[in-house]
């Protein structure tokens, strides 16, 4: 995984169109001259960014929020994403009031910036998210899918198939808590890269998250999202070892 250029996604939530088109400049130069990639989209309301969210499209590693926006405010924009289960976001608050600071403290805000935006503090503030990312790496992987790179955090990966395909030659599917990923790859490959990770494969074209397995019945396993998969008869034995011993790891 090292090496692989990571895609940022950053969401820009502002009510004025300038302040956006400004942030987005800033993120754009900043890219040129490090070359951190990032992926920007831009959102006129808390409304609008709460939407994405609720829709349960693709989530954001980054988030640059206004706080006085007409309808509801960055706060309590930051404060919804947060009620829908979505923890792992930093977040950047610009404001023109600094009293806002302490009530932005309950939704685990990472920096705190005061309008005007001074290009090159926002910019020493996105680095160190960067590097917050880059020593977080190992809990993360990067895939190829059809049109772009997509970063996908370990814990979220419910499992890794083999999928049977007649045009794309070792199609794989990545299944997330959120949606269903493709891309191409060797499930063997994957099993060696992911071991001691709290993976394991259970048949010769299934490797599961422990993490989410709910329980196992006469061969097969069931997943927190309800799937059932067939765990391979050879493999039946040293899938309820490593399970049992990581039950107990977890207790400990």
């Amino acid at each position: 995984m090292r090496g692989v250029s990571f895609l940022y996604r950053v969401a820009i939530c502002d009510d004025e169109e300038k302040q956006r088109e400004l942030v987005k400049s800033i993120l754009i130069t900043l890219s040129i001259k490090t070359n951190i990639d990032f992926e920007i989209e831009l959102f006129g309301s808390g409304e609008q960014l709460v939407s994405h969210y609720e829709r349960s499209e693709t989530p954001f590693h980054i988030l640059i929020l206004d706080i006085e926006m007409g309808g509801i405010n960055g706060i309590q924009t930051a404060r919804k994403i947060r009620e829908l289960n979505n923890l792992d976001e930093q977040i950047i608050f610009l404001t023109s009031y600094p009293e806002y600071m302490v009530e932005s403290f309950d939704v685990m805000t990472f920096q705190y910036l005061i309008k005007p935006i001074a290009p090159s503090i926002l910019e020493e503030k996105m680095i160190k998210i960067y590097q917050y990312f880059q020593a977080l790496d190992k809990k993360f992987m990067v895939i190829k899918s059809t049109y772009e790179e997509i970063v996908l955090k370990y814990d979220d990966l419910i499992s890794i198939q083999a999928a049977k395909s007649l045009t794309i030659k070792s199609k794989l599917h990545f299944i997330t808590t959120n949606q269903t990923y493709e891309s191409k790859g060797i499930i063997s490959d994957y099993a060696l890269a992911l071991k001691g990770c709290n993976f394991l494969q259970i048949h010769r074209s299934i490797i599961i998250n422990l993490l989410h397995v709910k329980k196992f019945s006469s061969g097969v396993v069931l997943m927190s999202n309800g799937l059932e998969l067939p765990i391979g008869r050879s493999k039946i034995n040293e899938v309820k070892d490593t399970y049992t011993k990581f039950m107990i790891m977890k207790v400990d």
